[in-house]
């Protein structure tokens, strides 16, 4: 058997026609959904890019005991699983977290990986003296404005380089049996770079400063400038699906579809102006961010062009390549296999999960969504791991200085880790009100409810959630709930 995975970083699902929208330009994501099955009520799990990624390593959420970090000792990897039972595993990938301090240690898990450099700030190109910085809107980073200046052809791009690998490793290895590819770009994340042939595609006039990079801020540009960068995101969303369709053009060359799975994920979604915010981090998950498109296409139960309304999450999919395989989960995976599901809309939990380090903790059942905030200063609130390390740098000492050994974990293998109180979460309390939504009647999330019962069902779910996915006990204490 064999399996593909296509990543994309911040591809919004009301951005697709799969899922309604009708001005956007993406006929493959289309022909997608023809040839697989199209998910419904598919979430992240933890947010953002790196803690989404450990979590298609683990199958386990990430959210609920540390923050953005490595792969951890005792950590579970579904491609080290797979590499480990004689299938090859290759990632080909422009995300440059990667390669950083917070997220090194997950390239290895694979047999081979292939790093191509580029996207947004990684410091890649060397040069003293600064760039000529226009005047524009929003963001632009300095190293970033150096990358572009080696790009200024398609071919050049990060997204066609990462595809491009992709294909050479299909080119080499399509006939062979037992092998997982992991095509991964950063896009459509910010900046929304792009080269002109794709921004020709809608022809929008823009007559005002450079804008491609919104701060997760909320909204102050005019209605103008909110409409461009929307016309931004989709030129590089257009940019997406036409690699996409390169792999369904390989796909099909190969009669591939007979013998190998395609699953096409994100890591989370992005607002462009919905709820007055850019962005994601700074304001709570909605589902403009956190209800996400996913496709999979199953040889072995050859269902095409269906829908699917089971609650299915991040931590599924690796669950979901090992039985693709032949193989059993291992037993500190809470995910679940999909394969019913595909077949025949089987469901797999009543409600999903899902959150960041230090911010609401979200529940949905499929119709209400709760959006748990914390009460009083977000505290007790602590990270658990035997990695310290965020995004690009270790735990500071101030930090690690009030850290202490904790008793293992129900999954740390019995391993004892640290317990680091957390620092640093402040600016995100302006947005930490405790909500409830009813999606029937407000897809948009525009008007929170007020019903009790519906409340007291959905906290009476999100316990049961805590529980099941071994949170901590102070996370109770912060979201002030009685623990169990």
């Amino acid at each position: 058997m064999k399996a593909i995975m296509v990543m994309y970083d911040s591809l919004n699902r009301h951005m697709l026609p799969n899922y309604g929208c009708d001005w956007t330009l993406a006929p493959n994501f289309q022909r997608l959904g023809e040839r697989a099955v199209t998910f419904d009520n598919h979430y992240v799990g933890s947010m953002p890019c790196m803690p989404a990624r450990r979590e298609l390593h683990t199958g386990r959420h990430n959210f609920l005991h540390r923050s953005w970090g490595p792969f951890e000792p005792f950590d579970d990897s579904t491609f080290s699983i797979l590499k480990d039972n004689g299938v090859y595993t290759h990632l080909a990938s422009d995300h440059y977290h990667y390669w950083e301090d917070g997220g090194a240690t997950y390239h290895h898990r694979y047999s081979s990986w292939q790093n191509v450099r580029g996207q947004e700030g990684d410091a890649w190109k060397g040069e003293v003296v600064d760039p000529d910085i226009p005047e524009h809107l929003g963001r632009i980073n300095r190293q970033d404005w150096i990358n572009r200046k080696y790009m200024r052809e398609e071919k050049l791009t990060p997204q066609a380089r990462t595809f491009a690998a992709g294909l050479e490793f299909l080119e080499t290895n399509s006939a062979a049996d037992n092998w997982y590819l992991q095509i991964e770009t950063f896009d459509p994340h910010e900046p929304f770079f792009t080269l002109k042939q794709w921004k020709n595609r809608y022809n929008y006039d823009w007559n005002g400063p450079h804008f491609d990079w919104p701060k997760y801020e909320r909204v102050t540009e005019d209605p103008d400038a909110v409409e461009y960068l929307r016309y931004q995101y989709a030129a590089l969303l257009t940019q997406c699906d036409h690699y996409l369709g390169t792999v369904l053009d390989f796909m099909d060359a190969h009669d591939m579809w007979r013998d190998t799975m395609l699953l096409v994920v994100t890591d989370h979604g992005f607002l462009l102006g919905e709820h007055d915010w850019w962005g994601k981090v700074r304001m709570p998950w909605y589902n403009e961010t956190a209800h996400i498109p996913f496709f999979v296409w199953d040889p072995r139960v050859g269902v095409a062009g269906a829908r699917r309304r089971s609650l299915t999450t991040t931590i599924d999919i690796g669950p979901t390549l090992l039985d693709h395989f032949g193989l059993t989960p291992p037993a500190d995976m809470d995910g679940k296999p999909l394969a019913a599901t595909i077949r025949e809309d089987a469901k797999v939990r009543e409600a999903a999960i899902y959150g960041m380090f230090g911010a609401h903790v979200n529940i949905t059942d499929g119709r209400h969504v709760y959006m748990r905030g914390p009460v009083g200063d977000n505290a007790p609130l602590n990270h658990y791991t035997l990695m310290p390390t965020h995004m690009r740098s270790p735990f500071s000492v101030r930090e690690l200085a009030e850290m202490q050994w904790h008793a293992p974990l129900a999954f740390t293998k019995g391993c004892p880790v640290m317990r680091i109180p957390s620092t640093g979460l402040g600016r995100l309390v302006e947005a930490f009100e405790t909500r409830l939504f009813d999606l029937a009647t407000d897809p948009g999330q525009t008007n929170p409810i007020d019903d009790g019962d519906v409340e007291a069902r959905m906290i009476a779910a999100l316990q049961g959630a805590l529980a099941s996915h071994a949170a901590p006990p102070e996370q109770y204490q912060r979201l002030g709930l009685a623990a169990p």
